[in-house]
């Protein structure tokens, strides 16, 4: 066990001061599977049901055209399709062309609120 620490502690050091793209990208990668595995194994029960958002939004369905909602029922068909969303488009205020910027607004200010429970 005590070697298995020094040796993470190694990898992170190595990393940190060396980066390598591609060995960064794994570790990132081993580390969101990780991360998921503990998380699905301490889960409570108590998550985003994807279709909240597409409910929060439905009074508002006016403003949005056909095609931007069929983008949206895309969006909340599930919870990662949430998540990878919020992360792509929201978190870095990235541009979405299939939803205007007013609409892109309103649905990561909907998304923001259950970010809790993803």
């Amino acid at each position: 066990m005590k070697n298995l620490l020094i040796l993470i502690v190694f990898a992170a050091v190595f990393l940190h001061f060396y980066p390598q793209p591609e060995l960064t990208e794994w570790y990132e990668e081993q580390k969101d599977n990780v991360l998921e595995a503990f998380s699905d194994a301490t889960d409570t029960k108590v998550r985003l049901k994807s279709d909240r958002i597409y409910k929060d939004l439905e009074p508002k369905f006016n403003q949005f055209r056909p095609s931007e909602q069929k983008h949206l029922q895309d969006i909340t068909a599930s919870r990662p399709a949430v998540k990878k969303y919020y992360r792509e488009y929201c978190e870095t205020k990235k541009r979405d062309q299939k939803l205007a910027r007013v609409n892109q607004e309103l649905v990561c200010k909907t998304i923001s609120k259950y970010t809790n429970l993803f």
